[in-house]
């Protein structure tokens, strides 16, 4: 019942985190479907990357932006050292931010790939690499998700 009592300033960063992650989550599923269809097809290897990119990108940094102003409005870095910051939480800020990087990580790898595309030297090993971290990271989400709504201690 706690939860359904919370200031609209805080439903808002709410929702703009829900949606962030769940455009990054869509972006994920799209990037590493595309990738695994493609079969050498090099307009879906490049639809892969660029929904990666153009989605993706924007929508993990609305849910970092979003998550870190919600964790701010409700005052979990003011928390009496004897209380110890809830798993929840850290199983978010350890997705959030080392998924963060692994998701770099597959944006630098899928652009060297589409760059060696378009110059006809290969690349479709470097954007098999993004869809094996897509995929690494849609099961992270989905770690996230589980802890976010089932809160264990």
């Amino acid at each position: 019942m706690l939860a359904a009592i919370r200031p609209d300033i805080q439903s808002f960063a709410l929702l703009l985190h829900l949606v962030g992650a769940t455009v990054v989550f869509g972006a994920l599923l799209a990037s590493a479907t595309s990738i695994v269809l493609a079969r050498g097809d090099t307009r879906l290897l490049r639809l892969g990357y660029f929904s990666l990119l153009l989605v993706g990108l924007p929508g993990l940094i609305l849910l970092r932006l979003a998550g870190q102003w919600l964790y701010q409005l409700q005052k979990w870095n003011d928390l009496p050292s004897q209380f110890a910051r809830p798993t929840w939480l850290d199983i978010g800020f350890i997705v959030a931010d080392w998924g963060g990087i692994l998701f770099l990580l597959a944006l630098v790898l899928g652009g060297i790939g589409v760059h060696r595309l378009r110059n006809d030297r290969g690349g479709t090993l470097l954007l098999r690499a993004t869809m094996v971290i897509s995929l690494v990271l849609i099961v992270g989400y989905v770690v996230a998700v589980w802890a976010m709504t089932g809160k264990p201690s």
